[in-house]
């Protein structure tokens, strides 16, 4: 089980993020992009996945990580749930939501050697 303050740290632990708030909903932001959201009243973090990668995820286990119902899981929003998914998991989602969403010098910077 991961901690909400566990979830928010992974979150601000890559490079150059920040956290703001999206309608009352903590986000994490690259550059003014969001790419991942706390929703801590159900204990799960939205991830903002390529579609490859989201079927990657979500091929695991559909309790622990899911698309987002509608249309925004069809664009490759996720849902994991904290409750559930192992902390090595969650970094490796939060780093391809990462690097989804910053631009690819901002990506280059800090992962070119991967």
């Amino acid at each position: 089980m991961i901690s909400l303050e566990q979830a928010r740290k992974a979150a601000l632990s890559l490079p150059e993020v920040e956290e703001k708030s999206h309608f009352h909903i903590p986000d994490f932001r690259i550059k003014n992009k969001i790419y991942a959201t706390l929703h801590e009243d159900k204990h799960l973090m939205m991830v903002n996945l390529s579609l490859k990668d989201q079927s990657v995820f979500c091929s695991f286990k559909k309790e622990v990580i899911f698309p987002v119902p509608g249309g925004w899981g069809r664009k490759g929003a996720t849902f994991i749930n904290l409750k559930k998914i192992k902390k090595e998991m969650l970094i490796d989602a939060l780093t391809c939501a990462w690097k989804r969403t910053a631009s690819p010098k901002l990506s280059k910077k800090y992962f070119e050697k991967e």
